[in-house]
């Protein structure tokens, strides 16, 4: 007769268990067929470590650069102001994280300003994990760049090695270092995938001459550090192209030779005072209708500005009702521009004060033209 509750097969064989453990517990010994399978049994053992031998030179250079460098890179997390919904208490909370690195040992730290845009305060943890709060010292967001501050010991300070990026070619080998995913300290390799890429500011200005890589940048990596095989850097990491938001093996730097430019601009005045040719410019509308070449067609000059005192004209509306022909500012000190974006891109090389030559066409001639810059924009 079958019990009415029989147990399933791995209770069944603890129960065996239990019983032959008991039966070994008093003395009545294993029965023969169990002893002669535990006989049997080979023994196991640790397998011997087989010797590997050095590590080859990419291997040593990649600990190399991880070991001088990521002193260098910081956590950055945002806050966010937050009221107690039953005490009406104000509290900071965190709302993202992301990277930076030390620029100098005066405590300023280079990051991207998506990083902390809409935050009211932000928290920089460095290598040994120390926490200091970070003053906001300037920002440029058309670049996507930003300039915080701690007051933290010199000795925990080291500025990271500033290499070139006009002088890269695609192939090069580069590491990345950051905090992706919230993780500490990740360095991923790759190489330039490609150069002078476009990508879109929080600004909606077009960023120019990008660096590519298919190094992997994931969300948390964002300001940290492009670095060469010397360990230099060279770019700033600020973007990935992926529709799961994940690296694709597509990710873009802010170059650091603009970088360079502009950082130390921000510690100096706080921000990016572009200084001003003094016009108003024309529609991309206006440009074709009229079948002007490429370049910045002036509506409007500044009366006593920098364009209307170097002789530059507006197009107008004649009292017939046709146009009067006006000007088309073509280049800056020979570097050409096709729109205003692209004015604005070369008018941030220089500051007030400074004289650039414009190439300026109108009705078919080109001339070349002095202007001194003034303060403010365009």
């Amino acid at each position: 007769m079958k019990p009415s509750h029989p147990l399933p097969l791995q209770p069944r064989r603890a129960v065996l268990q239990g019983l032959l453990l008991g039966a070994c517990a008093l003395g009545l010994g294993l029965p023969p067929a169990v002893a002669r399978a535990q006989k049997e049994r080979p023994q196991a053992l640790p397998r011997p470590i087989t010797p590997r031998g050095p590590l080859d030179a990419d291997e040593r250079n990649h600990i190399d650069v991880f070991k001088r460098v990521s002193p260098s890179v910081v956590n950055i997390t945002s806050l966010a102001l937050q009221r107690d919904m039953f005490s009406l208490n104000v509290s900071q909370v965190p709302t993202g994280t992301g990277t930076g690195f030390i620029w100098d040992d005066a405590g300023h730290v280079v990051t991207n300003f998506h990083v902390i845009q809409e935050a009211s305060g932000a928290r920089v943890t460095l290598s040994d994990q120390s926490t200091y709060r970070a003053e906001l010292v300037g920002a440029f967001p058309d670049r996507d760049l930003a300039v915080l501050r701690i007051e933290a010991p010199k000795g925990k300070l080291p500025a990271i090695p500033v290499g070139s990026s006009r002088d890269l070619l695609v192939g090069q080998k580069v590491y990345a270092i950051g905090n992706p995913f919230g993780l500490d300290q990740t360095m991923t390799t790759g190489i330039v995938s490609a150069l002078n890429r476009e990508i879109e500011s929080v600004t909606r200005r077009t960023i120019r001459g990008v660096i590519q890589t298919d190094a992997a940048i994931n969300p948390g990596n964002s300001g940290g550090p492009l670095l060469d095989s010397a360990g230099r850097l060279i770019g700033v990491n600020t973007a990935i192209y992926s529709p799961s938001g994940g690296s694709s093996g597509i990710g873009f730097a802010i170059p650091v030779d603009e970088v360079n430019r502009i950082v130390p601009r921000l510690i100096r005045d706080g921000r990016i005072e572009r200084p001003s040719l003094g016009i108003a410019a024309g529609t991309r509308q206006l440009q074709e209708a009229l079948k002007l070449p490429k370049g910045v067609a002036l509506l409007r000059v500044t009366p006593g500005g920098p364009a209307q005192r170097a002789g530059l004209q507006p197009f107008a509306r004649a009292a017939a009702g046709g146009i009067t022909a006006g000007d088309v500012i073509t280049a800056v000190n020979g570097a050409p521009v096709e729109d205003f974006d692209d004015l604005l891109n070369e008018l941030e090389r220089f500051q007030s004060g400074d004289t650039v030559t414009l190439s300026v066409w109108r009705s078919g001639r080109t001339r070349q033209v002095s202007v001194k810059l003034a303060a403010g924009e365009a």
